[in-house]
Formats: C-alpha cells, sequence, structure tokens
C-alpha cells in the first residue's frame, strides 16, 4: 500500500497514512482517463443549435413563376434551399450530446486520474480542514502552508459548507465532496488536498 504523509492544516506533519493500494496505486490508464474526459466534456454541451428548414422560415407559399415558358428554371417556393433566404437543409438542431461509459471504465479512470495525482506528488492527505467561520483568508493560509497555491482541488468526506463558502472566492481553489470527485475537475487542477476520511472512503468505494 502506498503510504504518504499525514499533513496538518499549517503545513506540520502529523504522522503517515496507508491508501489503499487498488485505488491510489495503480498504472494510469490515460486512454480510458481521456474517453471519461471527453465523455464529461460531451455532457456539458448544451445542445441548443437550431436553424429554419423550408417549412419553418416566412413566405413561399405563392409559385414565383409559371412552371413552363418562361426560359427560367422551374422553381415551387421562393423559400427552397438554393434560395436566398430559404430553408437550411440537414442543419444542427436541439439534441443533447451526453452518453455514458460504461461503470467499469468510469471506475477505472477515477482511480486512474487518482494514481497519477500521488505518482506526480501532487496528492496532499490533511487529518482534517477545520474552520469555525466562512473566511476566504483562512483557506489562504492553509494552502500557503501546504504549498499548494496554484489551482487546487480540494476533497472532503461530507459537505462542509464552511469550507466550500471559505474558498468560493479562490478562482483557482473548487471544493467537492468525495461523492462528487470526477476525472475532468483532477485533472484540470495541479494540487489534489483530500482529508483522511475522505481518502479512506474513497478507497472502499472504488476498490469494490
Amino acid at each position: 500500500m502506498p503510504k504518504v504523509a499525514l499533513m496538518n492544516q499549517d503545513g506540520s506533519q502529523a504522522g503517515d497514512v496507508s491508501l489503499n493500494d487498488a485505488v491510489f496505486g495503480i498504472e494510469p490508464n490515460t486512454h480510458v482517463m481521456h474517453e471519461a474526459v471527453v465523455m464529461q466534456q460531451a455532457s456539458m454541451r448544451q445542445g441548443t443549435h437550431k436553424v429554419k428548414n423550408r417549412s419553418e422560415v416566412s413566405g413561399g407559399g405563392r409559385k414565383p413563376w409559371r412552371q413552363k415558358g418562361t426560359g427560367r428554371a422551374r422553381q415551387g417556393s421562393i423559400r427552397s434551399p438554393q434560395w436566398v433566404g430559404g430553408g437550411t437543409v440537414f442543419g444542427p438542431t436541439p439534441r443533447s450530446y451526453s452518453y455514458k461509459m460504461p461503470k467499469k471504465m468510469r471506475r477505472l479512470a477515477l482511480k486512474s486520474a487518482l494514481s497519477s495525482k500521488l505518482n506526480e506528488d501532487n496528492l496532499l492527505v490533511l487529518d482534517e480542514i477545520s474552520i469555525d467561520a466562512p473566511k476566504t483568508k483562512e483557506v489562504k493560509k492553509m494552502l500557503a502552508a501546504l504549498d499548494a497555491d496554484t489551482k487546487t482541488l480540494i476533497v472532503t468526506a461530507d459537505k462542509d459548507a464552511i469550507v466550500a463558502r471559505s474558498a468560493n472566492n479562490l478562482p483557482n481553489v473548487h471544493v467537492l465532496t468525495v461523492d462528487e470527485v470526477n476525472v475532468l475537475d483532477l485533472l484540470k487542477h495541479d494540487k489534489l488536498i483530500i482529508t483522511k476520511d475522505a481518502a479512506e472512503k474513497a478507497g472502499e468505494v472504488l476498490a469494490r
């Protein structure tokens, strides 16, 4: 089992903690991680694009000229696709881009992302995060003590409104519970700060 330092909020070391080898100690699968990121980004697309086909554009109810005898090509409507102001053929219509990956692949992607953070020495395990009242300066102080003042993801075991509100004003800091952790957020943040309870919970759930 990989063993990492257990840190306090003030940057001091509180001891060591062993992480689940099946979650934090695997060989990262970059292909599956990429697939998971693409799936998440596709699910975030709004898909509200819309064009009008020839039945939806206004006008064009009358035949512009008679069928024969004018020397011009026959036309049935001035709103046919070849006309300026006409309908669009095969244009985009509202749709959902979301799709699902198999459960085993999603778990493998998440375990790969967590293991890659540990391999790159970008994972910090905290004994606990204790903030009495919502104060941004408390989170800034903690990040400076842990040398994690870049793009940082903080993961807690359960919902902590005080920690979340304290980090709200920091554009490079994001707070999630362990149940909300996803591959996209893990990869787009440089540092991962996870509480001891959250790391143990992730080890139990993802190792199944």
